[in-house]
């Protein structure tokens, strides 16, 4: 039971919410499997709950690990999982599976690809249907966690479905984000696009006993140096004068020498500045696994933890952990207000009544957006609506 939780004793005729919030503060398995549900599915009660455990909230460290499909995801979460109970930890395990689009239903496979810490006391295994959400996640994943961090989990490890180069939600819910890919995820062009190899705070060349593994992990490092190669830059365009970089001249100048080294060879400098503690900026590192023999898992463990000392050392755990709150409360007011809508009858009666003008073009959707907005200030406010002849 984590050192701060109160007694789990409540009294016999508590509210059944208070009930479980205490026993979920007590970490106990049952309260924790039925919190989970209450929240995952929006029950009656969930929102306060989720209120009473808030103050709690911040103690577990929440690693993400998302890459495509076929990546070893799973595997990686598992290997990573007996790592961190090796240690003693507690660990929580949020697994996204999607929801297929014809019949609604999921799988939810992942605690048996996990088989090897599924019996694990300390390791509580929750799968979660993407229910049509896109990002990679479930749209509860968030609290889900919140739930696991006020359970008293050290390290709670998100699984995302697998995804492409837009579902970028995990960065939004993890303080670290692992990118897992294999040797088949692309060639050097596909390195080079935006998307989900910008929110790697730790890139894994998993199933590395492939061919092309080296040279993956030489195009990402590439990529990594070449954003980093800002600097280098500047030093040159103040040496070129007219006759363009003297670069035999500026390697043999100890203050440029490092510079031009960088600049000849990107990759050297990533790989290097991955490898190093990390105080000021950070620079993803690389590494390699197979993590279906827990090969490299030390190694990838290390990585998240030297980014965890960068965050707590740069402030950017805190910069992190209030936009999640920013949005959280964006995300609560949003989920409200649609609730608040379209779960109206009067609402829902007077965008029927528009359907003939919209179809005969005589009225547009942005009006009547406007005109639904202005009746429904009293359901946007959650307040009684006025009075007929006010």
């Amino acid at each position: 039971m984590p050192a701060s939780a109160p007694p789990a004793t409540v009294a016999p005729n508590a509210d059944p919410i208070a009930r479980l919030t205490a026993e979920l503060r007590a970490g106990r398995p049952a309260a924790v499997a039925r919190a989970v549900s209450v929240v995952e599915n929006h029950r009656p009660g969930f929102d306060r709950l989720l209120a009473a455990v808030h103050p709690d909230l911040g103690r577990a460290r929440r690693i993400g690990i998302t890459g495509p499909p076929g990546a070893g995801k799973s595997t990686m979460t598992t290997a990573l999982a007996r790592a961190l109970r090796a240690r003693g930890q507690r660990v929580g395990i949020v697994a996204v599976d999607p929801t297929s689009p014809f019949t609604g239903g999921a799988l939810l496979g992942d605690r048996v690809r996990m088989e090897a810490v599924a019996l694990d006391p300390g390791v509580f295994i929750r799968s979660l249907a993407t229910r049509g959400s896109l990002g990679g996640l479930s749209s509860t994943t968030r609290e889900v966690c919140d739930v696991l961090d006020a359970a008293g989990f050290d390290t709670i490890l998100i699984e995302t479905v697998g995804v492409g180069q837009s579902e970028l939600d995990v960065a939004r819910a993890a303080d670290t984000t692992v990118v897992v890919l294999v040797p088949e995820s692309g060639d050097s062009i596909q390195t080079l696009k935006a998307g989900v190899m910008e929110i790697a705070d730790v890139f894994c060349v998993n199933k590395a006993d492939r061919p092309g593994a080296d040279r993956l992990r030489n195009d990402i490092e590439l990529m990594l140096g070449l954003r980093r190669g800002g600097a280098a830059g500047d030093v040159f365009a103040q040496g070129a004068g007219h006759h363009g970089v003297d670069l035999a001249a500026l390697a043999k100048d100890p203050a440029h020498r490092d510079f031009v080294r960088d600049a000849l060879n990107p990759a050297r400098a990533a790989r290097r500045d991955g490898a190093a503690e990390q105080t000021d900026a950070w620079t993803p590192p690389v590494l390699r696994s197979v993590a279906a023999r827990e090969e490299g898992i030390a190694e990838v463990l290390d990585a998240v933890d030297r980014h965890a000392r960068y965050l707590e050392a740069s402030g950017e755990l805190r910069r992190r952990r209030r936009r999640r709150l920013r949005e959280r409360v964006a995300e609560v007011v949003e989920r409200k207000v649609r609730q608040r809508l379209w779960r109206d009858a009067d609402t829902n009666a007077f965008v029927d009544d528009r359907l003939d003008a919209l179809e005969g073009g005589t009225e547009t959707p942005f009006g009547a957006a406007d005109a639904l907005l202005a009746r429904s200030a009293h359901l946007v406010a959650g307040v009684a609506p006025p009075a007929p002849n006010a």
